[in-house]
């Protein structure tokens, strides 16, 4: 036998043997547990789930009184959004407010209300703390998975003096965003507060609830923007800032839009509740702001409290709200009924001067004759007034307050510098 023979007959050897040791191990294994005692290999995950695999949420936590909310108050909520993925807000019980910084004008019902409609807020803890103790901050990082605590430039200091954020930042868990410069809850409370040391020059006009306010029109302007009492609103609008606040978007072809108009000053619980009814009747809802000259001229010279942008501003951040007529007309007309592609025109029936309903100078007489028009029952029975009448009833009060907190607005605004953010 050559050499080339005898290595082609080892290896069948080799071949044989094999399989006879390998058919052997399969009998035995089979007669031990049958088939499913051999378990299957499992198959490697593909690379795509790999890459897929879900990543939890950031989660960050943001607190405040949120009195008289404005939209520096929502611009804080937006910021606080975008370091992360989902927002959980605590909004500071009335006792908290109280024992901290005085009387709320806003209880906390009417506070989560409002806190509730911001568009980029995803969960609220009703009567938080106002300071962040160890017990709340464990609670926040292990209940309610929070992995970042969030607050403005702007110093936030216990009746101690002491820091109200040092243990989250001593934890590492702390992140700041910048404060919306031009209007605070003290100054818009300052500048009703005006118009009531203001009444003894004023006296022919004293039993009149409208034209005990001032805007500031016509006031000394502090242009130093300082927190130094009342005074003109020193809010700057940016296009950028409206397109922050925009949705983006607009309705669909068949979509239905209801339409909604009115001052909207001193945004409050009230508006939010009749833009919510307003919204779920339709697939799109467009709200037109009147002009302050508009306001002026049907509700008393000292009207709006805010100015047009400003109120914008607030509805915008409305998460019922999806476009707004900046200035709006007075009369729906038929010509913006078409342009607008409105389908229903609704007015609560709580509102400050409901009179011209019954007049014939009636803003919605087109939408009645077309059919187009409703009106609905106001969930609460809360106006602009009502807000300026809790001030003037605890003015001392209040006065009390700000200019507690208008020193330490003060200081800010002569100490700050510029912080990076949007």
């Amino acid at each position: 036998m050559d050499a080339g023979n005898g290595c082609s007959a080892r290896a069948l050897a080799a071949y044989v043997i094999g399989g006879i040791v390998l058919g052997a191990s399969v009998l035995v294994l089979h007669l031990a547990g049958g088939p499913a005692a051999i378990p299957p290999l499992p198959l490697p995950p593909p690379l795509g789930a790999l890459r897929r695999r879900p990543r939890r949420p950031v989660r960050v936590y943001m607190d405040g009184c949120f009195d008289m909310m404005h939209y520096g108050h929502c611009n804080a909520l937006r910021q606080a959004r975008a370091l992360g993925d989902e927002l959980v807000v605590g909004v500071i019980s009335d006792d908290e407010i109280k024992a901290n910084k005085g009387p709320p004008v806003t209880p906390l019902h009417e506070r989560m209300i409002m806190v509730r409609a911001v568009k980029w807020v995803d969960d609220i803890i009703p009567d938080a703390p106002y300071a962040i103790t160890e017990e709340f901050m464990n609670k926040l990082f292990n209940e309610y998975n929070i992995d970042y605590i969030i607050h403005g430039d702007d110093p936030c200091l216990l009746p101690d003096g002491t820091d109200a954020y040092a243990l989250a930042k001593k934890a590492g868990r702390y992140k700041q965003i910048k404060r919306t410069e031009g209007v605070s809850t003290t100054d818009i409370v300052g500048r009703m507060l005006l118009c009531v040391r203001e009444r003894s020059s004023d006296a022919h006009n004293h039993s009149s609830l409208q034209r005990q306010f001032s805007s500031g029109h016509g006031q000394k302007v502090d242009d130093t923007g300082s927190g130094t009492g009342t005074r003109v609103s020193h809010f700057l609008p940016t296009s950028r800032r409206i397109v922050q606040f925009s949705n983006s978007r607009g309705p669909g072809p068949d979509s239905r839009i209801v339409y909604i108009d009115g001052a909207f000053d001193l945004f409050h619980a009230g508006h939010v509740e009749i833009l919510r009814l307003a919204r779920e009747l339709g697939d799109f809802l467009l709200v037109g702001i009147h002009t302050d000259q508009t306001i002026s001229s049907t509700r008393g010279r000292h009207r709006p409290i805010m100015n047009l942008h400003e109120r914008s501003l607030n509805v915008l951040a409305c998460r019922y709200v999806d476009e707004v007529i900046i200035g709006a007309p007075w009369d729906v007309s038929k010509d913006m009924i078409t342009t607008f592609n409105i389908s229903l025109v609704v007015h609560g029936t709580i509102a400050e001067n409901m009179d011209f309903t019954e007049d014939d100078s009636n803003p919605y007489a087109v939408p009645k004759a077309m059919g187009i028009h409703r009106r609905l029952e106001s969930p609460l029975d809360i106006t602009t007034s009502t807000i300026i009448r809790r001030i003037v009833a605890n003015h001392e009060a209040y006065q009390k307050r700000n200019e507690k907190k208008e020193a330490s607005e003060k200081k800010y605004y002569e100490s700050k510098s510029f912080v990076n953010g949007e």
